[in-house]
């Protein structure tokens, strides 16, 4: 009783403080959204990329007269640092520029070739019947070094010195480990004990270190120390070059000398579809990126737009359309310099009408086969660059897998890749093992135009990124999203070629699920924001406006971070 009296006496003070409360909360309710972060807005340059120290690295260089180029270069090299499972200079590179001032886009393969002396031969001499995805025999030359001399010589204006800096720095004082590459490194410390100079590297006091433990690596630092002093050639026939050698051959490996010292990166015209008014710009084969541009000309006859984002009938014409064009890239694509590659025919509209035809609306398929193209004539970092000018870098770097070959070359601080497991040793492919070739790449930077907008964006995770990327250019095109909702909106990946798996997030509602099972679709829902459906960065600048935008992905730990104006 003397409760109720209690509730009674205090109605009307309750009833007046909603009504005040709602005349508050309206405003608020006006400005509800999906997205969880705002966009980094800046008249000065923006530096997007997967960890704040390595986005801090990169505007510390804008910050002192570096361009886009010093930035994506010193923010990559932090990268190395932090989260090194993922990327470092035993990796390869691939990098589209945009140069304001000539209003034209560069393209850069940094991915480097197999040594001469890795051959099908040579792995069956060994009992290897297959392309091994980890060990001495899965490494290719890395193209990393070779990579950011080749960017900061076109455009850059800082020095190996000034842009490696940051990161000596900090190899040597340490960092705190974050949460998203801690698990990673948890989860792999078994891998990494296999070979005893990873271990000792990467595993100190004989674990992994613990999120927010502090990790140093004074190797790492001198590897950076001597890039700096002495440019690539540190790396391609100096004092690294050597280190990578002598692992090499302790392993049995077939690296030689002038594998590391022949190498140079290739400067490429970039590939581009038209969607809906937008140049989307990929990195041509032996990239994957071309199944991002096929998926987008598919995706083109269908009206997504009007359907509604991720409603059924939109997520079934891009699923269905994911499957065709990868049916294709998997078939074709190699390195052109060894391999005709239809990269023309595959990317041109009237194909892609063509295997949109193939859509059946009302059922998924679940063998998809590769088409015929006229002939004309899981792990990585990737971050984005634009300097106040606008210049603008896209950039993606990888290892491969988590610690890529599992071998961490003796002194050197850095793992080297495993990019070499992509090959096949089937004679009639064209990404058939050969010396001095390069594998087909998952790695695809993007850069997409319209008027006065540039958009450099990217999204790791293997043969997720193209058909990721696919879904940002929609999200952007067909549903209006700005930079920052387009990248954390719910995303769906299909990891195998053949087959109607799929895997979706959470945040996608159940209606969804059951309405894409009916179609033959079958869906494994992941957690809210997973890291298999990939994480990205993105900047944006509107060059009429002259203001700049970047968005960082959730699914990471990283962050858009923007350069402060020069102090007097």
């Amino acid at each position: 009783m003397r409760q109720s009296m209690r509730r009674w006496r205090f109605a009307p003070l309750l009833a007046a403080s909603l009504a005040a409360s709602a005349l508050m909360i309206t405003p608020l309710a006006a400005a509800d959204r999906t997205q969880a972060r705002s966009m980094v807005i800046s008249q000065y340059g923006i530096v997007a990329a997967e960890h704040p120290l390595a986005a801090r690295a990169g505007t510390a260089l804008l910050e002192k007269g570096g361009d886009a180029i010093d930035a994506a270069v010193a923010a990559n090299a932090a990268m190395g640092l932090v989260a090194p499972m993922m990327n470092g200079i035993g990796g390869d590179l691939f990098a589209i520029v945009y140069e304001a001032k000539t209003d034209k886009v560069y393209g850069l393969n940094a991915s480097g070739w197999a040594p001469k002396g890795l051959t099908p031969e040579f792995l069956r001499s060994r009992g290897q019947p297959w392309m091994p995805s980890s060990g001495i025999h899965s490494v290719t030359v890395p193209g990393t070094v070779a990579g950011w001399d080749a960017l900061l010589a076109r455009f850059g204006k800082k020095s190996f010195a000034e842009v490696l800096a940051p990161t000596i720095a900090s190899a040597k004082a340490g960092f705190p480990v974050s949460e998203i590459f801690g698990d990673d490194w948890a989860a792999t410390a078994g891998y990494l004990a296999r070979n005893r100079e990873a271990a000792r590297v990467y595993l100190p006091k004989g674990h992994a270190p613990a999120v927010g433990e502090i990790f140093r690596n004074p190797d790492l630092a001198g590897a950076l120390t001597e890039i700096a002093k002495n440019g690539r050639d540190a790396f391609y026939k100096g004092a690294l070059a050597k280190r990578i050698l002598d692992t090499s051959a302790r392993l049995g490996g077939a690296m030689a000398a002038d594998d590391l010292a022949d190498f140079a990166p290739e400067w490429v015209d970039p590939i581009s579809t038209d969607y809906r008014g937008w140049t989307v710009y990929e990195m041509p084969p032996n990239e994957q990126g071309i199944a991002a541009l096929m998926m987008l000309n598919i995706m083109s006859s269908f009206p997504l737009g009007e359907w509604g984002h991720n409603s059924v009938a939109s997520l079934h014409a891009m699923i269905e359309a994911k499957k065709l064009a990868y049916a294709d890239m998997i078939n074709y694509v190699g390195d052109p310099r060894f391999a005709e590659v239809p990269t023309r025919g595959m990317i041109s509209p009237a194909y892609g009408k063509r295997r949109a035809a193939l859509i059946e609306p009302a059922k998924a398929n679940c063998n998809v086969g590769p088409g015929t193209p006229p002939y004309a004539g899981s792990d990585t970092t990737y971050l984005a660059t634009v300097d106040r000018d606008g210049n603008m870098v896209s950039l993606i770097q990888s290892n491969f897998s988590l610690w890529g070959s599992g071998i961490a070359v003796e002194g050197g601080g850095f793992v080297l890749h495993n990019r070499g497991a992509l090959f096949t040793l089937d004679p009639m492919h064209p990404n058939v093992l050969a010396p001095r070739k390069r594998p087909l790449h998952t790695i695809i930077p993007a850069l997409m135009a319209r008027g006065d907008t540039r958009i450099a964006f990217g999204i790791m995770g293997g043969f997720n990124q193209a058909q990721a990327h696919a879904q940002f250019v929609s999200n952007v095109v067909d549903y209006g999203m700005n930079i920052q909702a387009a990248m954390e909106a719910a995303r769906f990946t299909k990891a195998s070629f053949a087959g109607c798996d799929l895997y979706a997030e959470a945040r996608m509602p159940d209606a969804v699920f059951e309405g894409l099972a009916k179609l033959g679709h079958q869906v494994q829902v992941l957690g809210d924001f997973s890291d298999a459906v990939g994480g990205g960065q993105a900047v944006m600048r509107d060059y009429k406006a002259g203001v700049n935008y970047g968005a960082s992905d959730p699914r990471k730990d990283g962050e858009a971070i923007a350069e402060m104006p020069t102090m007097p």
